[in-house]
């Protein structure tokens, strides 16, 4: 049976695979890593700018995702990380949390100790 949409079906599932790629790549590549709306220097949400905060406190460099000028990455990365909001923070390969638990981790320093291991030297 063909799909009544005129196999959109079939480039959707493709362009999904080329998402999951792209996130894969993309957490694999940077050791510390945040998925969040905006950029650090202009967040579009409280949560994407506390998490930044806290990030930037900790003194070391990080990459991150906006997922704001990436819907696809926004509409995917939920269903990877089995995690539905954003903010969300990767380090070394594994989601650590969003804005909650990374201000916990922040206020209790254990965040400072978990980039500093990670981060890349230069």
């Amino acid at each position: 049976m063909l799909p009544l949409n005129g196999g959109q079906v079939k480039r959707s599932a493709v362009m999904s695979e080329e998402v999951v790629a792209t996130i894969k790549e993309q957490i694999e590549s940077n050791p510390i890593l945040l998925y969040m709306k905006g950029s650090p220097q202009a967040p579009q949400c409280g949560f994407s700018a506390q998490t930044v905060q806290c990030l930037i406190g900790c003194g070391e460099r990080f990459a991150y995702v906006d997922i704001l000028t990436n819907p696809e990455i926004r509409a995917t990365l939920p269903g990877i990380a089995n995690w539905p909001t954003f903010p969300q923070l990767w380090v070394d390969g594994e989601l650590i949390g969003g804005c909650d638990i990374i201000t916990e981790m922040y206020e209790s320093g254990e965040l400072a100790t978990l980039v500093k291991n990670s981060a890349p030297t230069e």
